[in-house]
């Protein structure tokens, strides 16, 4: 199934250079553009598109500012950033906001692609910047730390988390795993109920943040 996009930045040149590129991909289709926040917001009202490409830096309405009434207006609505900042003042209002991915223009085409795949299927996909800051915030704040309960989690369940840690797709993981990418979800459920996490992303930082799989990694 095409996965329907629109463009939202300022930037004529950036917005052309992501179109072609993008309606280069068999499973994309840029179905619109906006140049600011508040157009965004019509644009995907008469529009419904899967994925929204988000930038942060724009006139009128900014992207997390958007990207916050999008999400209200829209729960269904999955917003991925592509911006030129990856300081804590960005990243973290932007995830705050309801974005399910943040990817710097700098990134590899390959990995936006990923990315909005990942989004159109309510999945995660982070800059590693953008993971780091998460992770930083998280040790910052010792009064919110998540109980310790990975004991908790089956053999399949720890090697389904560790996979998440590597930022495979389920589809990866089934594959490394040699089960079904349904077999997958629901172990990725049963995770995320036993760590408290809402999402993938939370459930790696969990991870790096509790030293789960430090043996693997040296290995």
């Amino acid at each position: 199934m095409t996965i329907k996009v629109i463009l939202v930045d300022d930037h004529l040149v950036v917005v052309r250079g992501l179109k072609f590129f993008l309606n280069t991909q068999a499973d994309i289709e840029v179905v619109g553009e906006a140049e600011d926040g508040e157009k965004a917001l019509k644009c995907y009202e008469e529009l419904k598109p899967d994925v929204v490409l988000m930038d942060l830096m724009m006139p009128v309405m900014d992207g997390v500012e958007a990207t916050k009434k999008l999400r209200e207006r829209y729960p269904q609505a999955k917003v991925v950033v592509l911006t030129s900042y990856s300081d804590q003042d960005h990243v973290i209002p932007a995830l705050q906001a309801g974005a399910v991915g943040y990817q710097l223009k700098d990134v590899d085409p390959d990995e936006l692609v990923k990315t909005i795949q990942a989004a159109s299927i309510g999945e995660k996909l982070l800059h590693p910047k953008a993971t780091n800051l998460l992770l930083e915030q998280m040790n910052g704040n010792g009064g919110n730390k998540k109980p310790d309960v990975h004991f908790k989690l089956t053999k399949r369940e720890k090697d389904v988390l560790y996979h998440i840690t590597l930022g495979k797709s389920n589809k990866e993981i089934a594959s490394d795993l040699y089960i079904t990418e349904k077999t997958v979800k629901t172990h990725v459920s049963n995770l995320l109920s036993k760590l408290q996490v809402h999402d993938r992303t939370q459930a790696a930082i969990y991870a790096m943040k509790e030293n789960l799989f430090t043996e693997r990694s040296e290995n």
